[in-house]
């Protein structure tokens, strides 16, 4: 992909991206339905309209794999969303302030997982066998949610946010919006530092795993951060929209659960195609796409019936680890 093709993206990205920063910051406020609504379908119109231009310019091997990548972190950011809630909930934010927090939060995940796609994509580069250990990372990953498809993390107790607590002299309240307050004279940060560092750790975690899935279904850096960009961008308006509804998601871990594995598995099947045989059978992009999409159909509807018929079932974002571990997440 050209360097034109780079600058104009990263440049929409950031153009998006600083619409948000101004909305946050000159105008505080309660984020309702209606608005929550009109900035989602924005946000996958603008993502949608983007796969239509990368298929025409570029073709549709291209187009199929950012659809396919593109519904990989959205399935994954959702996920996010459960733990954004917990943050927000945990720690009193209030509503007025919850849209400047998730833009932050937002570029800080872009800016990780711009580090991580380049450093996946040198290593790729340079070691097929990373095909191997990236599979291997997915799969173990799918397992271990899997098996705590049912935690909370505890944010509270998260390492990265007691580090921060210690080493930062952090205020008891809120001061309206702003990162650093006075209190007895004495300078100090406001929790919403806290908040921010509580995301900006569940963001580079996520990246962890989101960053080898989507290269599962693309080999393409370029693809890989627009499909990275155009779902985070969209993250903020979405947490608004369907905060309310993740509690009837029950199985909405065990569906990434089984992605990341299928994801894992595709990757270790390349590997193999590449390094041992070519008559090893490797998982088409579009068979990929249907099998995301069919498992995220399947769980959506299974979740909507297990809630309706028993309203006391909630949904949790899973954890990597069990209570024993939870202060790591």
């Amino acid at each position: 992909m050209g360097v034109g093709t780079w600058v104009v993206t990263i440049g929409v990205v950031l153009a998006l991206l600083a619409v948000d920063l101004v909305v946050a910051a000159l105008r505080p406020h309660r984020v309702g339905f209606g608005e929550a609504v009109a900035w989602s379908v924005g946000y996958i119109l603008v993502a949608v309209a983007f796969g239509v231009w990368l298929t025409l310019a570029h073709g549709g091997e291209l187009g199929t794999e950012y659809f396919a990548g593109y519904i990989v972190e959205k399935s994954l950011s959702v996920d996010n969303l459960f733990v954004f809630v917990i943050i927000m909930t945990t720690f009193a934010v209030p509503e007025e302030h919850q849209h400047k927090v998730l833009t932050f939060g937002i570029i800080l995940a872009l800016v990780m997982r711009a580090i991580f796609i380049l450093v996946g994509a040198t290593l790729l580069s340079l070691f097929s066998f990373m095909f191997l250990l990236f599979g291997l990372l997915l799969i173990y990953t799918g397992v271990q949610l899997f098996r705590h498809r049912d935690a909370d993390p505890d944010i509270e107790h998260n390492v990265v946010v007691r580090t921060a607590r210690r080493l930062l002299p952090v205020s008891d309240a809120y001061d309206g919006g702003r990162l650093l307050t006075r209190v007895s004279g004495r300078r100090m940060v406001t929790p919403l530092v806290v908040v921010l560092v509580a995301i900006g750790g569940v963001d580079l975690l996520f990246a962890l795993d989101s960053i080898p899935a989507v290269f599962g279904v693309t080999d393409e850096p370029y693809v890989v951060f627009a499909a990275n960009a155009f779902a985070l961008l969209g993250l903020r308006a979405l947490y608004f929209l369907v905060k309310g509804l993740l509690d009837r998601l029950v199985y909405l871990s065990a569906g990434l659960a089984v992605i990341l594995a299928f994801i894992g598995v595709k990757l270790i099947l390349h590997w193999a195609h590449v390094d041992i045989d070519a008559r090893v059978p490797e998982i088409a992009t579009p068979v990929s796409l249907a099998v995301i999409i069919g498992v995220l159909a399947v769980v959506t509807v299974a979740s909507l019936v297990k809630t309706r018929r028993d309203p006391a079932a909630k949904a949790h974002p899973g954890s990597l680890r069990g209570s024993s571990d939870r202060e790591d997440l």
